[in-house]
């Protein structure tokens, strides 16, 4: 079946820069035929893909990332008639952890990434190493994800600004306003525990906005228990759910403690927070650690939380880039709170004082 059989060609290391579909466009021109299908991988913009440089959200310059690459591929090749798959597409912190972008953030990217593939006609297919899709049981580890990227095929999903409703102990709980992302859809309830709530009662829509009133949050957070208290699902004519998280949280305790450059952990209470990020200076001056052009660390390659066990740990990648002497760290929380932390590294030996 040579003569019908439909064939992919990829760019040089299936990338998607300028010249190397420049290369391909040429070669497949040269071959005249018409069965010849052109291919690249994407895995976003870096700095948001790996969680450095403070790139924590899904912000202008990931979506601008997503609409240049992908406006090349189709004027590169679709409008010239040549068909596009997209053999690969994910986020390249998957390599370290699924949880190495906060999950709302994931999920907008995913949701904006698949709207404008189908925008530009571009067949795609997301890679997966396991973590996603669980092969003998047939089921998504991860839900969220899947629904918002089928949903993707056929329209868009409606997001919002944050996943996240915090609720701090021993502060006046206030009414929570939080912008959403319609994309042309309406919002039409909103639920808890299978619960249905009352709209003008427990939350108010005002525009793009949608507030939880402070009613509400007091009572899902009364037990007084750390962490996330209830899930709030918006539902809406058209696409996925969006799924807001209400935690009870706390500032984080972080404490003393002593290791070495191959084994360190910060002996931390989360009291329910989540982190984001960390920045590493020396007391010197200077960005500290590896990647030293941004102050803000790679997400799990250089430090990794452990939620379960209580800490934080510095990997021997982050140290091995440490000279000896004093370094400031600076922990991020999603909650706002920013928590500073001093190193001393001498040799293979490494002291961490809470300020």
């Amino acid at each position: 079946r040579n003569a019908t059989r439909l064939l992919v060609l990829p760019t040089l290391e299936a990338s998607p820069t300028q010249d190397r579909m420049n290369e391909l466009y040429n070669t497949t021109t040269k071959l005249n035929d018409a069965n010849l299908i052109a291919t690249v991988h994407y895995y976003g913009f870096w700095p948001f893909s790996v969680n450095i440089a403070g790139y924590t959200r899904f912000e202008t310059d990931t979506r601008n990332d997503i609409e240049q690459t992908f406006n090349n591929v189709y004027n590169t090749f679709i409008a010239r008639g040549i068909p596009v798959i997209l053999g690969e597409y994910g986020l390249l912190g998957f390599d370290q952890s699924t949880g190495v972008i906060e999950q709302g953030e994931k999920l907008k990217f995913f949701e904006y990434l698949t709207y404008y593939l189908k925008q530009k006609n571009i067949t795609h297919m997301l890679w997966d190493n396991g973590q996603h899709f669980k092969r003998t049981a047939f089921t998504w580890s991860d839900p969220e994800l899947y629904n918002i990227m089928k949903a993707g095929w056929s329209g868009r999903s409606s997001t919002a600004d944050t996943d996240l409703v915090f609720v701090k102990r021993g502060a006046a709980i206030q009414d929570k306003s939080i912008p959403l992302n319609l994309n042309g859809n309406t919002l039409t309830e909103v639920r808890t525990n299978g619960q249905l709530l009352v709209a003008g009662q427990d939350y108010t829509l005002n525009g793009n906005a949608i507030t939880f009133t402070s009613s509400l949050l007091s009572r899902l957070t009364s037990s007084g228990q750390f962490g996330v208290n209830a899930v709030l699902t918006a539902k809406f004519n058209r696409g996925a759910d969006w799924n807001f998280r209400v935690i009870f949280h706390d500032k984080p305790e972080l404490r003393d403690t002593q290791g070495t450059t191959d084994s360190f952990s910060i002996p931390t209470t989360f009291n329910g927070d989540q982190l984001a990020t960390m920045e590493a200076v020396y007391a010197s001056g200077g960005n500290a650690g590896p990647q030293d052009w941004t102050s803000f660390k790679e997400f799990e390659y250089t430090f990794s939380p452990s939620y379960a066990t209580g800490e934080i740990k510095l990997k021997p990648t982050f140290f091995n880039e440490v000279r000896d002497g004093e370094v400031i760290l600076k922990f991020h929380f999603w909650s706002g709170a920013v928590i500073t932390y001093n190193l001393t590294k001498s040799g293979s030996s490494v002291t961490g004082n809470a300020s």
